[in-house]
């Protein structure tokens, strides 16, 4: 018989209605065999008592439902972002204020790289910044030679020098959507979307594969999730070739990764047929640890980037409307062939015209073959009405919505991108929950740090940087938001039988805490400290 092992804390939050709190839990075979008292325990057989965590807080796992790989190989770039931010390796990297503070720490960077390698940097966001968008001009200070490319934080956008545009023979008004143009009428090296950016990215070596997929990459993403008490995180987008899929098994397989993986295989690089059957052969090679099998569909861009869908009156500051990453006669044929085959989507939807036409695709889709089995999400669905959500529930389509941004975006939101109505119900978590639609929050790391009780605080206090309060009604409750990055997460997942919760039969999942989340003030959600986690029964204390 395999020895159990019984974990006893100060605390144990279960979100089990059954037995909502515990002192001690049992675990046997990486799974959870009993959750109670230390009598309740004893009736299993003989055991070993673990101590470790008798003075900490244990709650589930946490589970993050909308992150990147990218989060871990990232910082192989440079981080030229506003806000101050953590590596996966706990250094800290200080926010830059101004564009004359990105080029001073680009033209450091510069000063180190060998002379035929592009220089890439990641994390700005114009919107922040004070004064003219940042243009090709800019960055031909730091080199006239080198290519120089800036990601943008929402990985939409990005902005490149004028020797990275001759690479690209980008020199003329093309024509091309998504390749913003100067007074000269000549691209002024800024670019919105996939379509426009991949021929830059492609010629400078931007090897998204090394960023996402490569082993170091996915071992310094586990770091990331350890840090802050994920257990379950997403991998929204991949190409997922066959050797990524050996590689990435190999990495998550190993007893020294601390996160189960769930990694979505890119919706709009192949025919409708081909993502479909592409998704059902991955969905055979799923392990414990690397979940596979689900899609992602991108439709509009960001909101802070100007470059997602929004429906009438527009813009708050008059910009254009946004950009189509997949047209919407094309998103219905491959909403169709999806869900028909029961393969579940997550489909990217930030503006409300984007929601709109997504909802109106699974509809469609529904229509034909009702798949009462298979859950999808929007994405993001930050400016989700309550028309959308009640339409959401009658087609038992889930909410992932971005919490995060309430925080690091609210103020620009109401003051320059939808204006002060739309902000107020920005990701509109009590929406969701009062019209009976299951909900998670998110980070969409690398876009903002993956912290799973700093999401939890955004959708409770709903405090935006500058300390506004945003849409008081939307907020939610602790236990509401605890809920939602756990279970909540978990269901969106379609995880919810093995993960986000502590009860018999579930892995053996945990977060482990220095205080209790139940038990701050609500607005010291976000400063409750992380020991680190447990994965199937294994300890990971934070390095």
């Amino acid at each position: 018989m395999s020895a159990i092992t019984v974990f006893k804390a100060k605390k144990i939050i279960t979100m089990d209605p059954d037995c909502p709190s515990a002192t001690h839990v049992a675990v046997k075979e990486g799974k959870i065999l009993s959750v109670g008292s230390v009598a309740d325990m004893q009736s299993w057989g003989d055991y070993q008592l673990d101590e470790t965590f008798a003075e900490k807080v244990i709650m589930p796992g946490m589970v993050e439902g909308h992150s990147h790989l990218m989060a871990g190989g990232i910082w192989d770039y440079t981080y030229v972002g506003y806000q101050d931010r953590v590596d996966p390796d706990g250094k800290f990297w200080p926010g830059v204020k101004t564009i004359k503070d990105v080029i001073d720490r680009l033209k450091e960077v510069e000063k180190t790289l060998a002379p035929d390698q592009p220089l890439v940097a990641w994390g700005f966001d114009p919107i922040f910044l004070d004064g003219p968008r940042m243009v090709k001009s800019d960055l031909d200070v730091v080199s006239q030679e080198r290519p120089i490319a800036v990601m943008h934080s929402n990985f939409h956008l990005m902005t490149v020098s004028s020797s990275a545009l001759k690479l690209a023979n980008y020199v003329s008004d093309m024509g091309i959507d998504g390749i913003a143009l100067g007074e000269d009428g000549t691209p002024n090296g800024e670019l919105q979307e996939m379509a426009a950016m991949f021929p830059i990215m492609r010629r400078l070596g931007v090897n998204w594969r090394e960023i996402g997929q490569a082993s170091e990459s996915v071992k310094a993403f586990g770091r990331v999730c350890n840090r802050v008490g994920v257990t379950s995180a997403t991998d929204l987008i991949n190409e997922l070739s066959e050797e990524d899929v050996v590689e990435m098994t190999a990495v998550t397989n190993d007893a020294d990764y601390p996160v189960r993986l769930h990694s979505m295989l890119n919706g709009l690089t192949q025919t409708p047929q081909e993502t479909c059957s592409r998704a059902l052969e991955l969905r055979d090679k799923s392990t414990d640890k690397f979940i596979l099998g689900a899609v992602k569909i991108i439709t509009d861009g960001s909101i802070q980037g100007f470059t997602a869908r929004i429906r009438w009156p527009g813009h708050f500051n008059g910009a254009p409307n946004g950009i189509w990453n997949i047209a919407p006669a094309q998103l219905n044929d491959l909403v169709d062939t999806l869900n028909a085959a029961g393969i579940q989507m997550h489909i990217h939807a930030n503006g409300d015209e984007a929601i709109e036409v997504s909802l109106d695709a699974l509809e469609a889709a529904k229509i034909k073959n009702n798949r009462p089995d298979v859950r999808h999400v929007i994405q993001h669905c930050q400016l989700a009405d309550r028309a959308h959500f009640r339409k959401m529930k009658r087609l038992g389509v889930l909410a992932n919505l971005f919490a995060n941004h309430i925080y690091y975006f609210g103020d620009k939101h109401a003051a320059l991108t939808v204006g002060p109505d739309r902000a107020r119900r920005i990701d509109a978590c009590r929406s969701a929950l009062e019209l009976g639609v299951p909900f998670t929050i998110h980070s969409d790391a690398p876009v903002t740090p993956m912290a799973p009780l700093f999401t939890a605080w955004c959708a409770v206090n709903r405090l935006t940087e500058s300390g506004k309060t945003l849409g008081e009604y939307e907020k939610i409750s602790v236990a509401d938001a605890l809920y939602a990055v756990t279970l909540g997460a978990a269901y969106t997942l379609q995880m919810d039988h093995l993960v986000g919760s502590i009860e018999i039969g579930k892995w053996a999942d945990f977060a482990v805490l220095d205080d209790d989340p139940e038990a701050v003030e609500p607005l010291a959600l976000k400063d409750v400290g992380v020991w680190g986690t447990v994965l199937g029964g294994r300890k990971f204390q934070v390095q």
